[in-house]
């Protein structure tokens, strides 16, 4: 800045001057003058190259930040396509959980349902052998056989329980 000071001291050493009669130039010392200019031209070229070197600066500094900013924003829409991308997967991820918990539901259901038919079946059959059994028995047998005819009834009575408690 010190280039102002010097042209400072030029102007008001114009201002100074003494003018012509009649006119409105003046009269200036020319050495005093051309010492001024002198200075101003040695002090000119740094200050030029601080000027140039400062504008350069600035623009490689916003070109700089422009590039940040850009790859700032450039992650965040990243950053928010990834968040869509794991929001969508873990709703697929939740309707398959019901899904595959739906049909293990059904399928216990049907097996469970089944193995009961099973069960039913089988007991259902012991006891129409059973029956038949006490029934030939019930005709011809002694007392000691009426032990054994006693014993196959609180059989077909636990049967005829385990049955009901199977539904």
């Amino acid at each position: 800045m010190e280039i102002f000071t010097l042209l400072e001291t030029l102007e008001d050493l114009l201002e100074r001057s003494k003018n012509l009669p009649f006119t409105s130039k003046g009269v200036v010392d020319k050495e005093e003058m051309l010492d001024l200019i002198k200075e101003i031209r040695i002090k000119l070229p740094d200050e030029l190259k601080q000027a140039k070197w400062v504008k350069e600066e600035r623009k490689r500094i916003l070109v700089e930040a422009q590039k940040e900013a850009d790859g700032i924003v450039k992650e965040a829409e990243n950053r928010i396509i990834s968040m869509i991308d794991e929001h969508e997967i873990t709703r697929k991820a939740y309707e398959q959980k019901t899904e595959i918990i739906e049909t293990a539901n059904e399928m216990s259901r049907e097996i469970s349902k089944g193995t009961k038919e099973y069960a039913d079946s089988i007991l259902a059959n012991t006891e129409n052998v059973l029956n038949q059994a006490l029934e030939k028995l019930g005709n011809s047998m002694t007392e000691a056989l009426n032990v054994m005819q006693i014993s196959l009834e609180d059989t077909v009575k636990t049967i005829e329980k385990s049955r009901k408690e199977l539904e």
